[in-house]
């Protein structure tokens, strides 16, 4: 048993996150057949979907700038591009589940919110499957891009380059997770702030009253910052 893990075993790995990943697609088309509910529920998910983008792509910071940046410093600085490849993949598949495990839960949240008004064991139900869904990919992810990086860096450089080149997939991911925490951190408590005083105090609305748009941005910041940044982090 012991030799065949070492012989298969980053194959039944591969395997593995396969069979992850098509659970979390069947969850996935699960989740979206449900209903969303009425016209205010339905349109809910577009608002929380439309202001993480500019967070996650940057086009609000310098963030996606970041990963090719340090890219090219690690290259350089090692003059390994195994390791550099690895910090890229690991970027790229870290930021690839928190972004999807993100929209899945604004997805599942709307439906979990109208599934209550029918029966707590099917609110239950489409809460505990939007959850799995980022467990899924998570680990489907993870397992998918550390065994094709090993395989392919084992294959070209040899064994022992391909576990230290390991390395860099490491830091690309913890790096994304760091910067979508953090981001999404600042962003949210910014903006919390913001509805306090604006809608609480000026406004005399309601706390979290959708009718504040700093309502609004921080659930946009708890989606980056708890949703993406917590997959990022599990990653």
């Amino acid at each position: 048993m012991e030799n065949m893990l070492r012989e298969f075993g980053v194959h039944i790995a591969l395997v593995a996150s396969v069979l992850g990943l098509g659970c979390a697609g069947v969850l996935i088309a699960w989740i979206l057949r449900q209903s969303p509910g009425n016209e205010k529920c339905r349109r809910s998910p577009w608002l929380f979907r439309k202001g993480p983008r500019p967070i996650l792509t940057g086009k609000s910071s310098r963030f996606p700038s970041s990963p090719p940046c340090f890219f090219v410093l690690l290259y350089f600085l090692r003059k390994d591009w195994a390791v550099s490849m690895g910090f890229l993949l690991g970027a790229a598949f870290s930021l690839l589940a928190g972004y999807l495990g993100m929209r899945i839960a604004v997805l599942a949240n709307v439906r979990t919110t109208f599934a209550a008004s029918i029966s707590r064991s099917q609110a239950l139900r489409v809460a505990f499957n939007g959850g799995a869904v980022t467990g899924m990919l998570v680990v489907g992810l993870a397992l998918l891009s550390v065994g094709v990086f090993y395989l392919v860096i084992s294959n070209l450089l040899g064994l022992r380059p391909a576990i230290d080149s390991l390395v860099g997939l490491a830091l690309g991911s913890s790096l994304i997770s760091v910067f979508a925490r953090l981001g999404g951190g600042i962003y949210t408590k910014a903006a919390d702030v913001g509805a306090d005083l604006v809608g609480k105090i000026e406004s005399n609305l309601d706390e979290d009253d959708p009718r504040n748009p700093a309502t609004i941005a921080d659930n946009v910041g708890d989606n980056v910052g708890d949703c993406a940044g917590m997959a990022a982090d599990v990653f």
